[in-house]
């Protein structure tokens, strides 16, 4: 039994697919095909049941498979002690960003990092929460960002920074006169909000408060995290979106005329770096996110007397 032939059925598990999982560690699928059957044959056990598409693993395959990544994060970990022993940043680091959050957040970083560690790799994917949460688990991602907090007793999460939401109003609609806004002020058929799957939304809805939400009838689903179209349709349209402040940050002044921000206390989200609970590569991930703390307006470090609004 070696580590490669570990990888090669950790590998297999995630995707179900020899062809994608042979790809993913950069073999031919006949060389994974073969490692697993020799794996197999020193266990006397079947660890995958090739009959059925997509392939799943047996009943005992599962159980391996669960030892199987506690092998490889245990032989990660002594890597990981050797590099911090030595003061090392290098590696690759796979982090997911959720998309509301991403275009953001990662240029006020990203460049200033990757010039300061140039032996780091790091691969970045945009993703949804419920997808982040799920490659975590599986170990296909070291870390991931999202709004927080998540109840998940197999996640670690350390706070980075709290966001105010704001409005972006449309000049025709009746709440430009205003200067600042409440929630009561909010009636959900009026706002663009992004559609099922995106934290965002639940966030949106939550605002507006519970007695509005089982009226609301969506009147556009926009069908990624991006909230670049919904801010292009309030400039050109009636109605309001409500925006993460960072969003608006880069805005022009024309712009800037349609945001209007919430009487105290302000609902903010709060955005946290999570990992798994046996996650490795801390040095590697606290250099991270030192960096992106150092690159965050320094108001949003701390909470206040704001808000939080729940994700779900």
């Amino acid at each position: 039994m070696t580590i490669t032939q570990l990888e090669y059925i950790i590998a297999l598990d995630t995707y179900r697919n020899f062809v994608q999982a042979a790809e993913s560690c950069f073999v031919t699928q006949p060389t994974l095909s073969m490692q697993i059957q020799k794996l197999e044959d020193e266990l006397g056990v079947k660890l995958f049941d090739r009959s059925k598409q997509p392939v799943v693993p047996t009943h005992i395959g599962e159980e391996i498979i669960v030892q199987a990544r506690q092998v490889l994060k245990e032989h990660s970990k002594i890597m990981e002690l050797i590099k911090d022993e030595k003061g090392v940043v290098k590696g690759e680091l796979r982090l997911g960003v959720i998309p509301t959050v991403a275009p953001y957040l990662i240029p006020r970083f990203l460049v200033k990092f990757l010039n300061k560690y140039p032996d780091v790799n790091l691969i970045v994917n945009e993703l949804t929460t419920d997808q982040i949460i799920q490659q975590l688990k599986n170990d296909q991602l070291d870390c991931g960002i999202m709004a927080s907090p998540i109840k998940d007793k197999n996640l670690k999460e350390e706070v980075l920074y709290y966001e105010e939401f704001v409005a972006y109003v449309s000049p025709s609609n009746k709440l430009s006169k205003k200067n600042t806004i409440q929630s009561a002020d909010l009636d959900l058929s009026d706002i663009w909000i992004l559609n099922e799957g995106h934290c965002l939304r639940n966030q949106v809805i939550n605002i507006c408060g519970e007695r509005k939400k089982d009226k609301h009838q969506a009147r556009f689903d926009y069908q990624t995290g991006s909230v670049e179209t919904l801010k292009r349709i309030v400039e050109q349209d009636d109605g309001i979106t409500i925006l993460p402040e960072m969003s608006v940050m880069d805005m022009s002044d024309d712009q800037m005329e349609l945001v209007r921000y919430f009487k105290s206390p302000e609902p903010v989200r709060e955005i946290s770096m999570f990992t798994h609970r046996d996650f490795v590569k801390k040095k590697l991930i606290k250099t991270l996110v030192d960096e992106i703390v150092a690159n965050v307006p320094s108001k949003m470090l701390k909470q206040a007397k704001r808000g939080v609004v729940a994700i779900h």
